[in-house]
């Protein structure tokens, strides 16, 4: 990836958003997303730059009032940090997004549990937000004491019930495993606690070993010590079970979710949009990311996006990179593929689907393809051990430099 401008393309006709709020109160250790110490002035230079880019990047795909009847914005996502960490000023910046793009058929909040009270949960629900995340990661005090989280089980449970009465389309809970010294019999009081709680969906996942966070640092990678493999299998295997015992179906290598509800992913839009400190665009063409520093960011607009890092993506890799997403959700839809890239799934993908099918990987489902169950470990395996390598060289060096010349994937 080099450092480039960002070009935008004004032919889009779907495109889905993301907004990135870099703030948390206390910063937790092992999170390896972009995230600062919450500072008034510098969230004051966050805000009125995210506004200003905000205009800038609706101007470039001439996505105004004017503009509204072609583009479709499939979804709103929005990430941190914690977003909520001033929620009037979410709003406001969710409000200004629906005005210049229109309204999102769906808007998506990632909630942390310690900063989410009803006066939140109500604006949230005035503003148009349709699903919401909290961010629980375990019932144990001791795992959430070692994950550094400014939050205790009671707040957790506390959360997730109000998040559930609040009337979202779909609440979801994130639930970590994997973690050190996280026995199978901790795992499984987790799960079947979170799900008595009437989520609409489960996302377990494992944790990332990410050797630039805070925890990577002072533990130094090698000495974080995951479960075995072996253990790692059974605790994918007792969030499928006990997911299945109360209707829920899997909709992703870690998400689980109840039937008729809408799925919450934050990562399987193929176009989408990035604002704010760090957030990354796909687009035809072309993937690019903004610097991670808030002060850049800031000085950046609006006299330009603050688009630090960029790559061509050529029709093959746009395929690819599709392919991967859609493996990741266990489904692959032959129609879907044909709508994005107006070819057909059997004459780019064929061979490899068909071989993938005689290796037990895949099954053919109503013309499409679908991951197997016993295929799912390893689907997971893959990113854990392979794509975050690449994530780990991009955001390790966009942490350290503010404008990289170059990062070598």
């Amino acid at each position: 990836m080099e450092a480039a401008e960002g070009v935008y393309p004004s032919n889009l006709q779907r495109l889905g958003l993301y907004l990135h709020v870099p703030f948390c109160r206390r910063p937790c250790a092992h999170c390896p997303y972009n995230r600062v110490k919450y500072d008034v002035s510098l969230y004051e230079k966050y805000d009125r730059a995210a506004h200003q880019e905000i205009d800038l990047a609706a101007a470039r795909l001439s996505a105004g009032p004017a503009g509204r009847e072609r583009l479709r914005i499939g979804s709103l996502y929005v990430g941190g940090g914690t977003p909520t960490i001033e929620p009037e000023s979410l709003a406001r910046l969710v409000t200004h997004i629906v005005e210049v793009f229109g309204r999102p058929e769906e808007i998506c909040v990632e909630l942390h549990p310690a900063a989410m009270d009803e006066g939140c949960l109500k604006l949230l629900r005035q503003i148009g937000v349709t699903m919401v995340s909290v961010g629980v990661e375990s019932f144990s005090d001791r795992l959430l004491g070692l994950l550094g989280r400014s939050h205790d089980a009671a707040t957790a449970e506390d959360a997730v019930r109000r998040a559930v009465a609040a009337g979202f389309d779909t609440v979801n809970a994130d639930m970590m495993f994997a973690l050190p010294t996280q026995t199978l019999e901790e795992w499984n009081r987790d799960v079947r606690h979170v799900l008595a709680l009437g989520v609409d969906q489960v996302s377990s996942y494992p944790i990332f070993t990410f050797p630039y966070t805070d925890l990577g640092h002072r533990l130094r990678i090698h000495r974080i010590r995951r479960p075995p493999g072996d253990l790692i299998r059974k605790m994918l295997a007792v969030v499928r079970r006990r997911a299945g015992e109360h209707g829920f179906s899997r909709c992703s290598v870690w998400s689980f979710g109840r039937f008729g509800r809408k799925k919450f992913t934050s990562t399987t839009r193929h176009h989408y949009l990035g604002i704010g400190p760090s957030a990354a665009s796909m687009l035809p063409g072309r993937f690019f990311v903004n610097t991670f520093s808030v002060e850049q960011y800031a000085a950046a607009l609006p006299r330009r996006l603050p688009v630090a890092l960029a790559m061509p993506v050529n029709r093959q890799l746009e395929m690819t990179y599709w392919l991967y997403w859609r493996i990741y959700e266990m489904r692959i839809p032959a129609r879907e593929f044909s709508r994005v890239f107006g070819r057909d799934l059997e004459s780019v993908y064929g061979s490899l689907l068909r071989l993938l099918v005689r290796l037990g990987i895949l099954s053919r489902e109503n013309g499409d393809y679908r991951v197997t169950e016993r295929s799912a470990y390893w689907v997971h395996r893959l990113q854990n051990e392979y794509a975050l390598n690449y994530i780990n060289r991009l955001w390790g060096t966009c942490r350290n430099e503010a404008w990289p010349s170059e990062v070598i994937l």
